[in-house]
């Protein structure tokens, strides 16, 4: 450091002190302003992970002016004494309830109305001076040289010179008692029992790990160091059982897949994680192998408290917590589901396309009778009510018959895809032979996705159009004559905001793959399906076979009857919900809008001009463009979430399907004949 740098240093700091200091003392001593003033003239704006900050000009200055380090140490003591920091210690940063909407409004409650404690304690300095979310980084990049001779400089004493009542190591040893009395109460609950049932018949490693923890804290309380050494035998087993508490809580986790993850016991199985890291952070505070351990102890006891309080009102580090998990048991519903939607050779393709026909000849009929129910005179509930009765009956009957809707495609498969990706980065040992395997999936996923499209279009139009002339030659009445206008302009994409409503009826497809392994993995965490198969009442009625086939029949149809329910209520009452709030919202889907193209052409008795019929055939084409890659999109962005696999794998994946699409473009639309050229990532 130059010379010229050591005096504007010296100057800056010193103005702080001429500043907050009059006649060698503080002019209120229990007031924090100095700290925050020089806090701020540390903190970097923009504090970055690699680059270290450095506390140089402070030290300098204490060196060279002894009489303002007296002040300081002074204004210190008094600041400092007796501060209570146990419950911040214990509670910071880890969450407080097992019902994690509460808990996210809460902290987002915090980070504007932040929460306050007593003045007695150190909570409260960290909250006034240490008060932004960054400050937690930066801090840490302070050098541990220079810390510790500003430890020397402010003759701080450390944690270990005292066991008494209020001091920093009793409050510390307090904080140690209590966690593990939390995380053994937490575990000993039916519904995280019930998550791992290999551990019924031992004792809880929890309850060890309690018991030799307070053998551990009894002997510090007595001891004349009021430490142990890293040699103790106590502290050696303390480690061992900490570790089988995480292989507990990991357990738990992985066998959700065996048997469901309620968001309760998730965020409760979080909570011990949780705890279970914060007690690895503090067992070695307990550890003084050499004098210097006691000084570098409690400086790392100091870092972590800003940090955890820092960190306590974290709301995305709480959400990507707790969903993550929930979002792959849903994903992985839905993948397994969306292998049935993903066919490899010509006869499964073709089988696709009769599925697909059967789809498009109830969407046809649909397409009829919500023409129908538009002329009811009622209000928009009304509509809405009888729009998404129309809706989710017809999606319930095409899902019960086997039949297709082909953008139900997309939100089920992204999960298969992922699965394919993920399987392939364990197995693979070249990233071009993992990323080209995905392709040659891809172009599966997309010619079942086309000649689904295919089957759902070319059967609407004409169901729709033998159902309106058969109601005109019964009846004498053309349903669309007034309508045709609507029918056929909502089809163009130009002057009408077709792709914005095709986009959100793309969000309502994810929505219903959301919800379908949302309820599956719901029903398997509350047993539903034992439960039906084991009900008393039932097998008296009907007989333990056809129970058990009745149970069977709900587990495999229940998620898609409830999904396919909802979707429809999602299509039938956008429109409603957006005359309510004065907005232009509706929807759009690739199969409606080919019956509906029908009907609009009957309805004005077949005089359409070729730019509209071309510019409506266009708008077809387009809605089922952001169908698809709407619902798709959302699916595999939620499938990359869950299991980890970093966003940079996109462009890496797009290359492989381009390169795919030059080599062998009609594989995305047609069955390849040869196979081995077509191989699926098992």
């Amino acid at each position: 450091m130059n010379l010229r740098h050591k005096l504007q240093s010296k100057t800056t700091i010193g103005n702080l002190f001429d500043k907050h200091f009059e006649n060698q003392r503080y002019v209120s001593e229990d007031s924090l302003h100095f700290l925050v003033d020089l806090v701020h003239l540390f903190r970097p704006k923009k504090p970055k992970k690699e680059v270290t900050v450095s506390i140089e000009k402070l030290l300098y200055f204490l060196e060279e002016h002894p009489d303002k380090r007296e002040l300081l140490i002074g204004y210190l003591a008094q600041l400092f004494k007796e501060r209570k920091f146990s419950r911040m210690l214990s509670d910071a940063a880890i969450l407080q309830d097992a019902d994690f909407v509460f808990e996210v409004k809460k902290r987002l409650l915090a980070k504007v109305l932040p929460y306050q404690p007593q003045k007695d304690t150190l909570q409260y300095i960290l909250n006034q001076v240490f008060y932004l979310n960054s400050d937690g980084i930066w801090i840490k990049k302070v050098p541990m040289e220079e810390l510790l001779r500003l430890f020397d400089l402010l003759s701080f004493r450390d944690i270990y010179v005292s066991v008494k009542e209020k001091s920093p190591l009793s409050e510390l040893l307090n904080v140690m008692n209590l966690i593990p009395q939390r995380m053994s109460g937490r575990a000993m609950e039916n519904d995280v029992i019930k998550m791992v049932p290999e551990y019924s018949q031992f004792e809880s490693p929890f309850t060890a790990f309690e018991k030799e923890l307070q053998e551990i804290i009894e002997k510090i309380r007595t001891g004349e160091q009021h430490a142990i050494t890293s040699d103790d035998l106590l502290y050696k087993q303390l480690l061992i059982l900490h570790k089988q508490c995480e292989e507990y809580v990991d357990k738990a986790f992985a066998n959700s897949s065996k048997y469901g993850i309620s968001i309760k016991v998730n965020q409760s199985l979080l909570r011990i994680r949780q705890q279970l890291y914060r007690m690895k952070i503090l067992i070695p505070l307990l550890v003084v192998n050499k004098e210097e351990d006691k000084k570098h102890n409690t400086i790392q006891l100091a870092l972590q408290l800003i940090k955890f309080n820092c960190y306590k009102n974290n709301v995305g580090q709480l959400i990507n917590e707790s969903t993550q998990l929930l979002s792959y048991e849903i994903t992985q519903h839905t993948a397994k589901t969306g292998e049935h939607y993903i066919t490899e050779s010509p006869k499964e393709y073709f089988g696709m396309l009769k599925a697909a026909l059967g789809g498009g000849f109830i969407v046809g009929i649909l397409c009829i009778i919500k023409l129908l129910f538009s002329k009811i005179e009622t209000s928009a509930f009304g509509h809405a009510f009888l729009y998404s009765l129309n809706y989710s009956l017809g999606f319930i009957a095409i899902y019960l018959c086997g039949f297709t809707l082909a953008t139900k495609q997309p939100a089920m498969t992204a999960a298969t895809i992922i699965q394919a990706l993920e399987k392939g980065m364990k197995k693979q040992g070249k990233t071009e032979n993992k990323h080209s395997s995905f392709a040659k999936l891809f172009a599966r996923l997309f010619r079942s996705q086309f000649i689904a499209f295919v089957g759902n279009v070319v059967m609407a139009f004409p169901v729709s159009l033998l159902g309106i002339w058969a109601i005109d030659q019964v009846f004498d009445y053309n349903i669309a004559e007034t309508k045709w206008p609507k029918l056929l302009g909502d089809l163009n994409p130009i002057f009408s905001p077709a792709i914005f409503h095709a986009s959100i009826a793309g969000v309502f497809l994810f929505l219903s793959g959301i919800i379908s392994g949302s309820i599956s993995n719901r029903n398997k965490h509350n047993q539903v399906y034992y439960r039906i198969q084991e009900h008393p009442f039932l097998k008296m009625s009907f007989g333990v076979e056809k129970t058990k086939k009745i149970a069977n029949w709900f587990e495999h149809n229940w998620a898609g009857i409830v999904s396919n329910g909802w979707f429809g209520v999602f299509l039938g009452s956008t429109a409603s919900i957006g005359i309510f709030l004065g907005l232009n919202l509706d929807i759009r889907h690739i199969t409606f809008a080919s019956g509906n193209f029908a009907l609009g052409l009957y309805g004005m008795n077949f005089k359409a001009d070729l730019w509209m019929i071309g510019w409506s055939i266009l708008g077809i084409g387009l809605i089922g463009f952001m169908n698809f890659i709407v619902s798709f999109g959302l699916s595999i962005g939620l499938a990359f979430r869950s299991r980890n696999i970093p966003l940079s794998e996109f462009r890496l994946l797009n290359k492989a399907i381009w390169i795919h699409f030059r080599k062998r473009p009609l594989s995305f639309f047609i069955p390849v004949k040869d196979k081995r050229e077509e191989e699926s990532v098992s």
